[in-house]
């Protein structure tokens, strides 16, 4: 069967639609924290709340089989919705910093269901030819965690609720495209479920434990290297006397990821996925060793840097969900990509929280040097990869 020229653009749409839910609190944190009078810590904690919104609205779509008992179009279009009523309830709701929790929170079980349900619509549609499309839905991943901030930047002359209702309005627009323009594909079948009697057993495969270390190496970087960089580009200015826009370069930096998770994706068919993991990781762990001296440049050569930095921080994930997806018992591929997922973004609340609280203890240009562990780990897991493939070759 022959899929319409619409349904791949789609899906790229609406996953970048869905997922800018994702930072809009982030990006109008600095707002609020004048407005509520939140305490300075903030950023760790609300970026935290969504991530672990994530993880549990995750786990209970999984154990609930919703992608299978429902038509996934609709699921992603509930949660489109749902999650952009919790996202601009801040407006209307008391200016409190445990209303702000709450709410990132629960917008996170709801992006649950629409980043995982917004893959599965694409498998439903590509088999066979998904690892073409991973690239560019991850992409969208990027574009849409991004845009907040975007928002945030052409909307600085109005109130943060600019943001807030912007996202919202691009997340249901993303959800209705889902259900009008796609629809259910036509490998559309029961997927493997979650069994929590699995958990344990799947990790028992040599290469599943690899994909799965080396993915939650980078995931300990990424989201932590994210919620950061408004941090960094504000300290370079305090320190060297600049006016860079932190919001108009965090979206910069981040977005730049897309173009890093499609063109590995590209190489990864010639080269394979792991080489292409193991790459994109060394390049950001080289770069976290080096942070500190980055801010030692010029204007110029501190954000090529940070562009450089942003490329290779994203462009290793779709990789890994390859990995991941090829290396896991066949018989448990419900179980095993939900337990990978869960604990990668497990691992970021804690690598948030340590530069978190680092940035209260440590100077601002020591923060990235600390997240070199996780590349680290990752790149000794890739690596047994990359070996048994030339192996093979």
């Amino acid at each position: 069967m022959n899929v319409p020229k619409r349904v791949l653009p789609t899906i790229v749409f609406a996953q970048f639609a869905g997922t800018s839910l994702w930072f809009a609190g982030n990006a109008i944190l600095k707002e609020l924290q004048l407005e509520w009078q939140l305490p300075k810590d903030a950023l760790a904690t609300v970026t935290s709340s969504v991530q672990l919104g994530f993880i549990f609205g995750t786990f209970t779509f999984a154990l609930l089989c919703v992608a299978d008992r429902f038509k996934p179009s609709w699921v992603f279009l509930f949660c489109a919705l749902v999650g952009s009523a919790l996202n601009v309830s801040l407006i209307f709701l008391p200016p409190t910093y445990f209303v702000l929790l709450s709410a990132r929170f629960l917008t996170g079980i709801f992006i649950a269901g629409i980043y995982p349900v917004g893959m599965k619509i694409a498998s439903d549609w590509f088999e066979g030819k998904l690892g073409k499309a991973l690239g560019y839905l991850v992409g969208a991943l990027v574009l849409g965690s991004a845009f907040p901030h975007l928002l945030n930047y052409t909307g600085s002359s109005l109130s943060w609720k600019f943001v807030l209702i912007g996202t919202s309005i691009l997340a249901i627009l993303g959800g209705l495209a889902m259900v009008v323009f796609v629809g259910e594909g036509p490998h559309r079948r029961k997927g493997a479920k979650f069994n929590p009697d699995k958990i344990f057993e799947v990790f028992k495969v040599r290469e599943f434990r690899s994909a799965a270390f080396g993915y939650f190496g980078h995931m300990w970087e990424l989201y932590t290297f994210w919620a950061f960089l408004p941090v960094l580009l504000v300290y370079y200015n305090e320190t060297h006397n600049t006016n860079l826009s932190a919001s108009l370069y965090t979206f910069i930096i981040m977005a730049i990821g897309a173009f890093g998770c499609i063109l590995g994706g590209f190489i990864s068919v010639k080269k394979g996925s792991a080489k292409v993991a193991f790459m994109f990781l060394l390049i950001s762990g080289i770069l976290c060793l080096l942070s500190p001296l980055i801010f030692n440049l010029n204007e110029i050569a501190f954000i090529v840097i940070l562009l450089v930095w942003g490329f290779a921080v994203i462009g290793d994930s779709a990789q890994f969900s390859s990995l991941t997806a090829q290396t896991a018992p066949k018989e448990s591929v419900g179980t095993a990509i939900t337990i990978v997922v869960s604990i990668g973004f497990l691992l970021t609340i804690p690598s948030i929280q340590l530069l978190g609280y680092l940035a209260t203890v440590i100077d601002t240009k020591w923060l990235m040097f600390s997240l070199f562990v996780g590349p680290l780990f990752g790149l000794i897991n890739t690596w047994k990869l990359v070996k048994k493939n030339i192996s093979k070759a």
